[in-house]
């Protein structure tokens, strides 16, 4: 009886031996697989977690588009909501094997976590960061007709005007704790002035506030306000990052505009490329070689440049890092605001 347990034991033994060892023989062949996307005949969907025709779901479908040869098909997939809360969701909870991806943002992954009491994911355990895309700067724009009635031609001025009429000024934002509304409020904050906000559902309202008077200044993304700067409606006084905007050369920071305590002043609305926490780190590597070797090409930078967007490719390790300062830094700018969503 003893031999027959014996012999039984032994047999099992070897079946999960020669199992073991054809597993052993399949992984390397396993983890090529993974990496060949086009390959595989399964598109990848790209979610871009706000409304088509914004700068995020155009640089996305840019760069579906030049990654194509190499990945195969590309999806963009616009879920937006929530301020991008939705999109990024679906990202987060998608199968960690590359072929869900999404283009998270500052508002996403940096602000949204302290202006939401409840989040639908973590945003730096939930991720994997593949690669910044771009930087774009915001842009400190006032109605022309109020900028030219009250001689106001720099940050400078302004903070004159606004320190001899505390609360006279409305500003626009494209909703609380936006990226417009937090840049005013540290504005605010750095040169000890008090404007009123008055947040619209959007950016797109807020900059129609500004032409028609209802409010004198906002802070926009240079691209959206970029048509209308070109056109005399609304006159820009600086631009809020550290570097001058290569659209705009002669257009200011408000770092330099001399005005006191605005030499670290620096705001951009970045945007990157996410997969799923989990996801291996070869697949990883392969959607990072592929969408930096696209940002980098003469043709994807143009396009990009377009639209006031700066391409700026990382490692993954790079833009984790990013993500991270970020996230902290965000966490004191939006508590000081009181800016608060359900």
């Amino acid at each position: 009886m003893n031999l027959k347990r014996n012999a039984s034991f032994s047999l099992r033994r070897r079946i999960l031996a020669i199992a073991v060892l054809a597993l052993a023989a399949q992984a390397p062949w396993a983890s090529a697989q993974t990496t060949d996307f086009s390959a595989s005949g399964k598109p990848i969907t790209f979610v871009v977690p706000f409304p088509a025709g914004g700068p995020l779901d155009a640089a996305a479908r840019i760069l579906a588009e030049a990654v194509r040869p190499t990945l195969g098909n590309v999806v963009v997939d616009n879920r937006s909501g929530a301020g991008g809360n939705i999109g990024m969701d679906v990202v987060a909870k998608a199968a960690p094997d590359g072929h869900t991806i999404g283009m998270g943002a500052l508002s996403t992954h940096a602000i949204n976590p302290w202006l939401y009491p409840r989040m639908p994911f973590d945003p730096l355990k939930d991720f994997q960061p593949v690669t910044l895309v771009a930087d774009l700067p915001n842009v400190l724009v006032l109605n022309a007709d109020f900028a030219a009635q009250n001689n106001i031609r720099s940050v400078a001025d302004l903070i004159a005007y606004l320190k001899r009429h505390p609360g006279k000024l409305n500003f626009a934002s494209g909703g609380n704790g936006s990226g417009g509304h937090l840049a005013a409020e540290l504005f605010k904050q750095m040169a000890g002035v008090f404007m009123v906000h008055i947040p619209y559902r959007g950016a797109a309202p807020a900059q129609t506030a500004l032409l028609s008077g209802d409010v004198q200044l906002m802070f926009d993304n240079l691209g959206s306000a970029a048509p209308r700067i070109r056109d005399g409606r609304i006159k820009a006084i600086g631009v809020t990052t550290l570097r001058r905007a290569s659209a705009y050369p002669d257009l200011p920071t408000i770092a330099e505009s001399g005005a006191a305590g605005f030499k670290d002043f620096d705001i951009s609305t970045w945007f990157g490329i996410f997969a799923p926490a989990g996801t291996p780190p070869a697949v990883v590597d392969r959607l990072n070689k592929e969408f930096t070797a696209a940002l980098r090409s003469p043709a994807v930078r143009e396009r990009m440049q377009k639209l006031a967007a700066e391409p700026a490719p990382t490692t993954p390790a790079q833009f984790a890092d990013l993500v991270r300062r970020e996230n902290r830094r965000y966490e004191s700018v939006v508590k000081r605001s009181g800016a608060k969503l359900d």
